[in-house]
């Protein structure tokens, strides 16, 4: 466990150094991330993402959860995806403040980065409407354009929001993911979604906040 550590510590650090200098390539010249923007969120994922289950494990569970932005958006903001995950709806359809935590993360992510894609995914429907449909129309009624905005309808769990998400990401080249959810979810979250994409791309997350 040691020398897994070391590892994994290792592949953290080389991935913000090589971050840090896209971004630089990125915004003009500059070699420093912007404010606010979390290098350490995903960094471990991107340094050890094609391991064995006990490493991806292992990547999710040293995470730093924060509400910053991740380094991924800020670096490649047209094929890195914004996925606000869904929550049980009230009885008539309307939205629970859990998730409208998530709703509102995601919309401030979708406003700071206006060229990156949204996301939306859970079933479970109530009084006729899924949980990505009463996302999609909280979005909406927000001002995000509705071509931003994908629907994933049919999941029942985490897990099944990861697979059914992926195979949206693998159908339209998504580069990355970024998901959304509140901090007792999120690091399970993030491991249902790199354990679906299979290391083939990069996983961060973001802690929603009211």
């Amino acid at each position: 466990m040691r020398d897994l550590n070391r590892r994994l510590a290792a592949g953290a650090a080389a991935v913000a150094l090589g971050l840090g200098a896209g971004a630089g390539t990125a915004s003009a010249g500059s070699t420093d991330m912007p404010s606010g923007t979390a290098l350490v969120n995903g960094a471990t994922m991107l340094g050890c993402q094609f391991g064995g289950q006990e490493v991806l494990q292992a990547c999710t569970e040293m995470e730093l959860l924060t509400t910053d932005d991740p380094a991924l958006l800020t670096v490649n903001p047209f094929t890195t995806d914004i996925v606000i995950l869904g929550a049980g709806l009230y009885p008539d359809g309307g939205i629970r403040p859990v998730l409208e935590e998530r709703l509102r993360t995601g919309l401030r992510l979708a406003n700071d980065f206006p060229f990156a894609r949204v996301v939306v995914t859970g079933g479970v429907p109530q009084n006729g409407r899924t949980e990505a449909q009463a996302m999609s129309e909280w979005l909406r009624g927000a001002g995000v354009p509705p071509h931003r905005i994908s629907e994933e309808n049919q999941s029942n769990s985490t897990v099944q929001n990861a697979q059914f998400s992926n195979r949206l990401f693998y159908d339209r080249g998504t580069t990355g993911a970024v998901i959304v959810t509140n901090d007792f979810h999120l690091k399970r979250a993030m491991l249902n979604f790199r354990q679906a994409v299979d290391g083939r791309i990069p996983v961060a997350g973001v802690v929603a906040r009211g």
